[in-house]
């Protein structure tokens, strides 16, 4: 039985992206991108963003993670490094970001290299996480196939016993990895199907930006 979902149809018409109005710079663009959606009180989450990779068994890969910090260089998400991303990042470390944000009719998408951030910077933001988040690192062997959500759960009582009063340290499998793009496409919905799509490219130290056809 096919379930069709022909009706499900939107009018794009909020914005445009014009070459001659936007940043040279994507890293610029980004930022005007995410401050303007933040504005909007309708949307949850504004970090969100989907990471893909390529798995182990060759196939890709897609979750939702989220963006905690970004700067000119790149952008920077947290995560437990023996988990299947993990894993397959250190297997091929290219690796593809992407945001949408369907109030603004937005969509960026941005490929790159994943690097591990320093130990100094994943201790620091492990310990500006809820103590929860900190327990939770260290209960779950993310990505490995467990018996039940019981046995989770007693994993985390027993360490909520374990450091009652103390401090967590943070797990030596577990910190942040910053994404360094290489390629940046900026999405903006609009009328009749014929969107606005704005791709940038790295050209040694400077970024090419050209316009593709929706």
């Amino acid at each position: 039985m096919k379930n069709k979902l022909h009706e499900y149809r939107k009018l794009y018409q909020k914005h445009e992206l014009l070459e001659e109005e936007i940043p040279k710079d994507p890293f610029e663009l980004f930022h005007v991108w995410i401050r303007e959606t933040e504005t909007n009180k309708e949307v949850e989450e504004v970090n969100t963003m989907n990471l893909s990779t390529v798995g182990l068994d060759g196939f890709p890969m897609s979750r939702v993670v989220l963006l905690k910090e970004y700067d000119d260089e790149g952008f920077v998400f947290y995560t437990n490094y023996e988990s299947e991303k993990g894993r397959s990042i250190a297997k091929n470390p290219r690796v593809c970001l992407s945001f949408f944000w369907p109030k603004s009719e937005r969509q960026v998408m941005i490929k790159g290299i994943a690097e591990r951030t320093s130990e100094e910077e994943s201790t620091t933001y492990f310990h500006s996480r809820p103590r929860g988040s900190q327990l939770g690192a260290w209960a779950s062997q993310q990505s490995s196939v467990i018996p039940s959500r019981e046995y989770l759960q007693k994993k985390l009582e027993l360490l909520e016993e374990e450091f009652d009063g103390k401090d967590i340290p943070k797990p030596v499998y577990w910190g942040g990895y910053k994404v360094i793009p290489s390629e940046f496409e900026f999405w903006q919905g609009r009328p009749n199907r014929l969107h606005d799509r704005i791709y940038y490219s790295k050209e040694g130290e400077a970024w090419k930006m050209d316009r593709l056809a929706p």
